[in-house]
C-alpha cells in the first residue's frame, strides 16, 4: 500500500469523501457533524493523504493543525472494499509517524457516540488515544467523543 499527499482532485478520493460526509450526517444530527468536505480539506493547515491499493483507492486521512503543538485526526475513512483489511490501522499510524515527525505534542480527534462509530472509538483506544473533553473550537455534545493521544514519550 502507498500512502501519499493527495490534493484532492482525484475523481476516486471525491467519491470516497462524498460517500463519508452522506454517512456523517445519515448517523448524526446535521449540528453534530464536524466531517469537512472537500473544499474545507483544500484549507492552509490541512493535509490530507491517500491511501492506494494497486492504484485502486483504499482509504484517506487528514491532520489539521490547530497550534504549533496539537494536531486534529479528521477525515479517516476506509473503502468498502478494503474494510476488515488494515487500511484504517495503516493510516492511523501513518498519520500519527506524521503527526510526530511535524513535531506536535498532542493529536485528538472528535468521533461520533453512536454505536456506528464504536470500531473507530475501539481503533484508536488500541493506539493509546484517551478520552478527553472538546478542545479547539469543539463545545460538549452529547454526540460528539473526544479522544487524544500525547506523541511526547
Amino acid at each position: 500500500m502507498q500512502i501519499k499527499l493527495d490534493d484532492l482532485s482525484g475523481g476516486e478520493v471525491i467519491t470516497l469523501l462524498q460517500e463519508h460526509l452522506a454517512d456523517m450526517y445519515a448517523t448524526s444530527p446535521p449540528e453534530s457533524v464536524h466531517a469537512l468536505d472537500i473544499e474545507a480539506l483544500k484549507a492552509s493547515n490541512i493535509r490530507f493523504f491517500s491511501a492506494w491499493h494497486d492504484n485502486t483507492l483504499a482509504g484517506c486521512v487528514a491532520i489539521k493543525a490547530l497550534d504549533s503543538q496539537q494536531a486534529e485526526l479528521k477525515s479517516m475513512r476506509t473503502s468498502h472494499a478494503f474494510r476488515g483489511k488494515g487500511i484504517g490501522q495503516a493510516l492511523l499510524q501513518y498519520i500519527i509517524n506524521h503527526a510526530k515527525a511535524q513535531g506536535f505534542a498532542v493529536l485528538s480527534l472528535e468521533t461520533g457516540t453512536q454505536d456506528y462509530f464504536a470500531p473507530a472509538r475501539n481503533l484508536y483506544r488500541k493506539f493509546g488515544f484517551s478520552d478527553c473533553g472538546p478542545f479547539g473550537q469543539y463545545k460538549l455534545d452529547p454526540n460528539s467523543h473526544f479522544m487524544t493521544l500525547s506523541l511526547r514519550d
